[in-house]
């Protein structure tokens, strides 16, 4: 029997599980930093350190599995501080960049359209079926930081910006399954070379801001497409299942 699977984890393993618990909270810290680059009118800055919160968040999980910290620290609910940290990254630190950007509407529509992102993050992020059992997200999962990028990099009108907020917002409701690419199963090895290139794209782009290229930029846009349109072929196939159960 493998170390890990004893019925007492030794202290090494605990202080691993530990160590994990550790590298996910450390996006708590990434967030203030990224407010704080925000009101210091350096979103750029903000969006290297959003960088940093998506490479944590997409490797913290699986550190976590790998080392069985359910097993190792049982008291302590792993699941519960990555949803703290995710709406702080995802979804509060991004809202904050859009606004000090100038990327929302002036006056009480700007308010209202900041409001909605975090009242729907709100309700998403306590859901109990927010991640499904084929491990998808239900809904749309507050990718609120991957909206302030583009908003940020391709420079974007308020209007533009103010409309995809309330079209994700309304989203967050509405049951597509969404692509989780770390742990979807179907296409997951396709899914997880196309994500890393997406962050290497991100990197590349933030590099070349105010001047993107626009090959770059397709690039990127692209794999927004993939993502899209393998959510769809998702909830049509779960959607397809749940007809042939009945």
């Amino acid at each position: 029997m493998s170390e890990i699977g004893t019925a007492t984890p030794t202290r090494g393993l605990r202080l691993a599980g530990a160590a994990v618990h550790l590298y996910t909270a450390s996006g708590t810290v990434l967030g203030l930093l990224i407010v704080l680059a925000a009101f210091d009118g350096d979103a750029v800055a903000a969006l290297w350190l959003g960088l940093v919160a998506l490479v944590v968040d997409g490797t913290d999980g699986m550190l976590a599995r790998r080392l069985r910290v359910k097993e190792t620290i049982p008291w302590f609910d792993g699941a519960r501080l990555d949803d703290i940290v995710d709406y702080l990254t995802y979804a509060f630190a991004p809202v904050v960049l859009l606004w000090t950007t100038g990327s929302l509407p002036e006056g009480a529509a700007g308010w209202v359209v900041a409001a909605l992102p975090l009242l729907a993050s709100s309700y998403q992020f306590c859901r109990v079926d927010a991640k499904t059992d084929d491990h998808t997200f239900l809904g749309f999962p507050s990718y609120w930081n991957v909206v302030a990028f583009y908003a940020v990099v391709l420079d974007l009108a308020p209007a533009v910006v103010a409309t995809v907020l309330v079209v994700c917002s309304v989203l967050v409701f509405v049951p597509v399954r969404y692509l989780y690419p770390s742990r979807t199963t179907a296409l997951r090895g396709l899914s997880l070379l196309l994500t890393a290139v997406w962050l290497v794209l991100y990197a590349v782009l933030l590099l070349q801001v105010p001047d993107p290229s626009a090959v770059v930029v397709a690039l990127s846009l692209a794999y927004l497409a993939y993502y899209v349109g393998v959510s769809l072929w998702l909830t049509a196939r779960a959607a397809r299942r749940r007809r042939i159960a009945a």
